[in-house]
């Protein structure tokens, strides 16, 4: 009997959503620095340390379809790791994410980036937009431009209803 030892690694939760022509995924670990992502054709390995108790966490997926490795991109940042996946024929959504019909515990679906297939606003689906910043950004990826803070200008500081606590009777 093989006995199972506290640094074995294990799979990190992961969320993904698809658009025709992408995947997304993020893998939900915190504060893992420098992790060993390879992406390849059909296969995606991922192997680093972090979360809070800063354990060995790894998996290895064959994707249902191929990606074009070139065209994708990863972002390690504090608290997950996003990788846009590229597909390499633009189609039908997949079905699943992996070749395997298995269903693993630790991989979700993204309900807040996924759009139905027949979704008419997406934008991405259609091609319209392939500038990689502007999609991440637009889910909710990258940060950090100027155009990115919201405007505010309609809050009128004299209208602070909160400032005051009601009446007591």
């Amino acid at each position: 009997m093989v006995k199972e030892s506290a640094d074995s690694p294990v799979p990190p939760p992961v969320m993904w959503a698809q658009r025709t022509n992408c995947v997304f995924m993020t893998i939900c670990l915190e504060d893992c620095k420098n992790p060993d992502i390879k992406l390849e054709n059909d296969k995606i390995f991922f192997k680093g340390v972090g979360g809070t108790e800063k354990k060995n966490h790894e998996f290895n997926l064959t994707l249902y379809k191929e990606i074009d490795p070139e065209k994708s991109a990863k972002f390690v940042r504090d608290r997950n790791i996003e990788l846009f996946l590229k597909k390499k024929e633009e189609g039908p959504y997949w079905p699943q994410l992996t070749k395997e019909k298995t269903k693993f515990h630790w991989l979700k679906v993204d309900f807040d980036k996924w759009k139905d297939e027949d979704d008419s606003e997406d934008e991405f689906a259609n091609g319209q937009s392939e500038d990689l910043e502007e999609m991440m950004r637009s889910m909710g990826g990258l940060g950090g431009g100027s155009g990115d803070k919201p405007n505010l200008d309609y809050l009128d500081a004299d209208s602070d209803s909160d400032d005051d606590p009601p009446e007591l009777e």
